[in-house]
């Protein structure tokens, strides 16, 4: 039996962008109202990791989900500001919605997110890939 993937919510990054911005709004570079964020963009990287054709996922599995969603989070920038931060907290959300966790040094997270944040937009395919491996090194069960 598959289990069901849990969805990430428009209303649950809105959440996490507000907390995040009232909990870092002393930081030089504050994140923006979630109502300025850029139209249809959050929309895009929330529906992409769950659209198929005929029946078949192009993103079959919760981790080939995750990367893809962390990707389009961060190279897409539905945000003016705070894009890599929403990032990472949308994809512990997504994870612990779905009974998982990454069991990882923050600085080895950040430092990961600031190579998919420099990665080319033409190796967009390989950078997924690694974040899969990176995502499966850490993951672990709640």
């Amino acid at each position: 039996m598959k289990s069901i993937i849990e969805t990430i919510t428009i209303k649950e990054v809105e959440y996490i962008s507000f907390r995040m911005a009232r909990e870092w709004m002393s930081f030089n570079e504050p994140i923006p109202d979630f109502s300025t964020r850029f139209p249809n963009i959050l929309e895009s990287c929330l529906a992409t990791p769950f659209q198929g054709f005929s029946n078949k996922s192009f993103y079959p599995s919760l981790i080939s989900k995750t990367s893809m969603l962390f990707y389009l989070m961060i190279k897409n920038h539905p945000f003016q500001n705070g894009n890599k931060r929403i990032a990472m907290t949308t994809l512990f959300v997504f994870f612990y919605k779905n009974k998982k966790w990454l069991k990882v040094d923050v600085q080895e997270l950040y430092d990961f997110t600031m190579w998919v944040t420099q990665s080319h937009p033409r190796v967009m395919e390989q950078t997924v890939k690694a974040i899969e491996v990176f995502l499966k090194i850490h993951l672990t069960t709640l």
